[in-house]
């Protein structure tokens, strides 16, 4: 990926323990990311602005990322979807409708909010050949450089793999690799945060396995905005300034019977 220009520029339970889980959370992760030289600054002032997108499984942990990176200064904008937010089209009708939506919806959000990051957690809908993931994401990647801003791919947390996934688990399980192939990506393994197993402890997941509740949101935010930090040259706010704030309450969260 092109790092040093963007250096340059840039559960369970209630929600009572978000904060101490997510400050109590190993940061810890791929040691391959490229720090920015010179004192952190706030994003205010040099103008990051990150586009989130993924399917509900980034929609859910959205609240907390948006409250985390605002908190750091940078602006976010929430571009996942409900049932789709895929990028890769694939041969199946619902992955095509749901690419034909999110490459529409791109589109627009490029014009109308000007990102400087696009941030796209891989979704549980990007069925297809290892061929068509890498070139969906390729595809990716050209359009963010078109635009002018730089493209982080992640990985989706560990998720159950019911009788509604089972037919695509093969794709589901190649998409990562091919999104850490493609060029001019920064690519961030989130098995770092959330081990590989849904239904360990450690990948935070909420009661439909699929999923996270406040305390997973919080811990995922606190992460990733570490990440990002590093490699847009902003330091995060610490959880105590945002982790137990209105987007705990969130009724998306209600809606997935978190506590």
């Amino acid at each position: 990926m092109r790092s040093t220009n963007l250096s340059r520029r840039f559960h369970h339970g209630s929600t009572g323990p978000i904060l101490a889980v997510a400050a109590g959370l190993a940061l810890a992760g791929c040691g391959a990311f490229t720090t920015s030289s010179g004192p952190a600054t706030q994003q205010a002032a040099t103008g990051v602005r990150v586009l989130w997108m993924g399917d509900s499984i980034a929609g859910a942990q959205a609240p907390a990322l948006e409250a985390a990176l605002k908190a750091a200064g940078v602006a976010f904008k929430n571009a996942t979807s409900d049932g789709g937010g895929n990028v890769v089209a694939g041969d199946h009708e619902v992955t095509a409708m749901g690419a034909r939506d999110t490459w529409k919806t791109l589109k627009e959000n490029l014009a109308s909010f000007r990102p400087t990051v696009i941030a796209y957690q891989i979704t549980t809908y990007d069925w297809g050949t290892a061929r068509q993931q890498l070139s969906a994401y390729q595809k990716l990647s050209r359009t963010a450089e078109d635009a002018g801003a730089e493209l982080v791919l992640v990985s989706a947390p560990p998720f159950k793999i019911d009788e509604f996934y089972k037919p695509h688990e093969k794709a589901i399980r190649s998409a990562p690799a091919m999104a850490a192939k493609a060029a001019h990506v920064r690519y961030l393994d989130a098995s770092a945060l959330w081990g590989s197993d849904y239904a360990a402890a450690k990948a935070q997941r909420a009661k439909d396995g699929v999923h996270s509740c406040q305390q997973g949101s919080a811990a995922f935010a606190t992460w990733f905005a570490k990440r990002l930090g590093e490699l847009a040259g902003f330091s995060p706010a610490a959880p105590g300034v945002w982790a137990t704030g209105p987007w705990t309450g969130d009724e998306r969260f209600a809606k997935l019977g978190c506590g």
